[in-house]
């Protein structure tokens, strides 16, 4: 993973000069107006639990520091979660990083009367890394109720002589009355703490609201010293970030501007020479090195094809453990293992060990000692981010994937990905961008998307309905592709044991209430090129009398299923995880005194070339069977297309409710279709 670099300071003279003490922030809180102070709504947002009143934020260079101030009107009783405050920072394990100071806050109740906040804030560790910890100052203010004003304010402070451009997200999960954010740059010449270069020059990639725009001013030169730049920003009635079905993630859609300092002009001259850079730093580490050359020579046959040879090196990376996957060591328990810090692809191979980076990184290596053409490419996080070209950071980078050309023909490798089938990408990785090597230089990654025949999802139920209107039987699910990755890494958070018990919930969630489940067995649960198969006991109550009649459902994995798009506008575009294909087959054998009325008719029906969705039953002696199958062809669709996929799903998604009828004490069988 790259992070995205800070900057120290270039002149020494000016490094001793600010460490004298920061300043506590001074500024004093705002009176509350009447109208705030009696407010029960927001016309904009009806129903909304809370409102920022305020959010302001300066960025000081001179002090280090981020110091912001939030208030918050509580509109409803869930409007009181907002008294709960998280403010994250992150600890490197040699005690640098940003911390969070001068915590300060208030409750003003909807009279007037003010509550101040006299606790202690204490830390909460977040998540553990190898060399950080991702932490955050936790506190409740005091006494809040509906109607109440909760306002704080804090520092983030970055450690002396260090430097980072400030990214202003100017939408929240509420809406925003006032937005206001101010940036003092210094005019130092800053070391970039990556790679070394000189600069004080900054840019910016803003997505704002029409008329809201970042304004740049600076005081007058002086003999002395140069102007003060000041940047500074004001958005008035900021509407929330949207809530919608299947969004991309949300903050790459939501109004924002992110600086940085930059030494280049032009985002192509970025990406060139920080990609020649990044490229360099990977070469270093994929070598290969001696130890990685012989056990490539001695992993492959000279008579080999080039797919058995990949074959072979993509199994013997993922049969090493993924640091990403597996409990963190400490440094002692490393020391005691004779594990060292891993600076090379030989030393993942000597450890059998790495993160999926390097995992990957070593994949490249072995393809390289075993005479391909490999590159390594470093991918957004689909899950994470969209990537943004004229954003001019590394940062966005988040996983590294392998490119192999394989007899002229270039294919993408992740053994990174933990139980990834040969020749796939994860959905994190298809169809994101990013950064790859090329010969002599780097140029944008844009790797495919899976196919939705990837991604196969099969359940069969075979099921006798009791005169009580009970189901019981077997129930078999069949995963390849991203459902059954999905499924084995719940198998290494924990053993077979927990994953039994995950996927009888599951089983459960989809079922009638009162099901009662059982796992029978788990086949290819760590076999990843063949299919995860759960087979299934099920006693479950499916039978709904009206008269003489029993309702039953059609399919009894989508009796819990609620409408996939409920909004009849909508403001983002429509964003899948993955295509993928889902076939349901249910047959159902029914008591000798029950005769079948109907089933669900028909319906074969396609959308654009790119959905299609397929049910139909069929009826035979003492038992029915209706199949089902959704087919979902692309990940990605426009904003202008929602009414038209709204109507879709709301079609297919009626149809799937319809019941197989059943007339009690009836005779004959009505034909199928």
């Amino acid at each position: 993973m790259l992070r995205t670099p800070v900057c120290r300071l270039f002149s020494a003279a000016l490094a001793a000069l600010l460490l004298a003490p920061v300043a506590a922030h001074a500024d004093p809180w705002i009176t509350p107006t009447p109208e705030e102070l009696s407010m029960t709504s927001q016309p904009e947002v009806p129903g909304a639990a809370a409102v920022y009143l305020n959010r302001d934020e300066v960025t000081d260079d001179k002090l280090h520091a981020f110091i912001i101030y939030a208030r918050i009107k509580v509109l409803t009783e869930k409007g009181k979660e907002f008294a709960n405050v998280e403010l994250p920072y992150v600890k490197e394990s040699d005690g640098s990083g940003i911390s969070v100071t001068s915590i300060e806050g208030r409750t003003i109740h909807a009279d007037g009367t003010i509550i101040p906040f006299t606790g202690k804030p204490y830390d909460k560790l977040i998540e553990k890394g190898k060399d950080h910890k991702y932490m955050a100052k936790v506190f409740s203010l005091p006494d809040v109720q509906v109607g109440s004003i909760v306002e704080y304010r804090y520092q983030r402070q970055l450690d002396d002589h260090w430097f980072q451009a400030p990214s202003w997200y100017i939408q929240s999960d509420l809406f925003t009355r006032k937005a206001h954010y101010i940036w003092r740059p210094t005019n130092e010449q800053l070391i970039d703490s990556r790679h070394g270069g000189l600069t004080s020059a900054i840019a910016w990639a803003p997505v704002l609201p029409k008329g809201t725009e970042v304004k740049m001013t600076k005081t007058p030169d002086t003999g002395l010293q140069q102007g003060q730049r000041t940047l500074e920003l004001t958005a008035t009635n900021v509407p929330p970030m949207p809530e919608e079905d299947h969004m991309a993630p949300v903050h790459s859609l939501s109004y924002r501007v992110l600086f940085y300092y930059t030494a280049y002009t032009t985002t192509q001259e970025y990406w060139k020479s920080e990609g020649k850079d990044w490229s360099k730093m990977h070469d270093k580490f994929i070598g290969p090195g001696k130890h990685v050359k012989e056990f490539t020579q001695q992993l492959v046959a000279p008579g080999d094809t080039s797919e058995q040879k990949l074959r072979k090196m993509y199994a013997a990376v993922e049969e090493l453990e993924n640091t990403d996957y597996t409990r963190q060591r400490s440094a002692t328990e490393e020391k005691r293992e004779g594990l060292r810090r891993i600076e090379s692809a030989d030393d993942v191979l000597t450890d059998k060990r790495g993160s999926s980076d390097q995992l990957n990184d070593l994949f490249v290596a072995m393809a390289r000692a075993a005479g391909f053409k490999a590159y390594v490419a470093a991918i957004a996080d689909r899950g994470k981010r969209v990537f943004n070209i004229n954003f001019l950071s590394l940062g966005q980078l988040d996983d590294d994937i392998a490119i192999v050309n394989v007899d002229g023909k270039e294919q993408y490798f992740d053994p990174g990905t933990r139980y990834m089938p040969y020749g796939h990408l994860s959905w994190h990785h298809g169809g994101s961008s990013g950064l790859r090597q090329v010969d002599g230089g780097t140029e944008r990654a844009d790797p495919p998307s899976e196919s939705y025949a990837f991604s196969h999802v099969q359940r069969l139920a075979d099921l006798t309905l009791d005169e009580a209107g009970v189901a019981k039987g077997s129930v078999t699910l069949v995963f390849t592709g991203e459902p059954a990755v999905t499924w084995r890494h719940q198998l290494l958070a924990g053993d077979e044991t927990s994953l039994k018990e995950k996927l009888k919930e599951s089983m459960e969630e989809m079922l009638p209430e009162g099901a009662e489940v059982t796992v029978t067995s788990i086949a290819n649960a760590t076999a990843y090129e063949q299919p995860l198969t759960i087979s299934y006991r099920i006693s479950t109550p499916v039978g709904s009398a009206a008269g003489k009649r029993v309702l039953v459902p059609s399919d009894i994995f989508l009796v819990k299923e609620r409408p996939s798009f409920t909004q009849e506008k909508r403001e983002t575009m429509i964003y899948f995880e993955y295509p993928e294909y889902t076939q349901d087959a249910c047959r159902f054998h029914y008591p000798a005194a029950w005769a079948m009325e109907s089933a669900p008719a028909e319906l074969r029906s396609l959308y654009q070339k790119s959905m299609l969705y397929h049910i139909h039953s069929t009826p035979a002696t003492g038992f029915v069977t209706v199949q089902r199958d959704m087919l979902m062809g692309d990940f990605l669709y426009p904003t202008e297309e929602y009414p038209q996929i709204r109507t879709y799903f709301s079609q297919f998604e009626t149809k799937d409710q319809e019941p197989i009828i059943f007339k009690v004490g009836g005779s004959t069988a009505a034909g199928g279709n």
